[in-house]
């Protein structure tokens, strides 16, 4: 058998590394890449009651608030994390994972209704009272969910888990500021 003319063997050189890079030969397939491992899934288990609670925290100051600048922060909280509830949740659907329980929310002393926040106290404050109570419980509630997205960043192995999970950490690192200027606004 004779050996093909150069000019052919950099053809067939050059066909054969297009068609590795136009079926991705050589690399790791998209779903190994994304594969969910065991700090993905606790991620996504515990931050869906996580957010949940701060759902239910941003719908009393909907009722109870009196500046309006602590209306507007639980708004804007409760339109981001509605959606991350919706994709944690499909990821876990994707991965064959068991849906959350709630049972990190309780690991943190936190109530699922009200994230460390007495709910009792809370209703019987008055309205500057509730937003300065509210804003310190909230405060908590985020340092918590900071520190669960830490640990996914650190364990993670979902890129799309990390993202996230870097995302919520800025984003509610932020808020805390945000809260704590509120805070020392309102005297408290």
């Amino acid at each position: 058998m004779t050996n093909p003319p150069i000019g052919a063997r950099s053809l067939l050189a050059g066909l054969v590394v297009g068609l590795a890079a136009l079926t991705g030969c050589g690399e790791t397939p998209p779903s190994e890449a994304t594969s969910a491992g065991e700090a993905d899934v606790a991620f996504a288990q515990q931050m869906i009651p996580h957010h949940e609670g701060a759902l239910v925290m941003s719908e009393m100051v909907l009722e109870r608030a009196a500046d309006p600048r602590v209306r507007d922060l639980a708004e804007r909280i409760e339109a981001g994390q509605r959606p991350e509830i919706d994709l944690l949740t499909g990821w876990l659907t994707e991965w064959g994972a068991e849906p959350a329980d709630g049972g990190m929310a309780m690991e943190h002393g936190e109530h699922r209704d009200g994230a460390g926040a007495d709910p009792d106290l809370l209703a019987e404050a008055d309205a500057a009272a509730f937003d300065r109570m509210w804003l310190e419980a909230m405060i908590a509630h985020h340092q918590g969910a900071v520190e669960m997205a830490e640990a996914e960043v650190a364990d993670g192995r979902d890129r799309e888990a990390v993202d996230l999970a870097r995302g919520i950490a800025e984003t509610q690192r932020a808020e805390i500021e945000e809260m704590r200027q509120l805070l020392a606004d309102l005297g408290g």
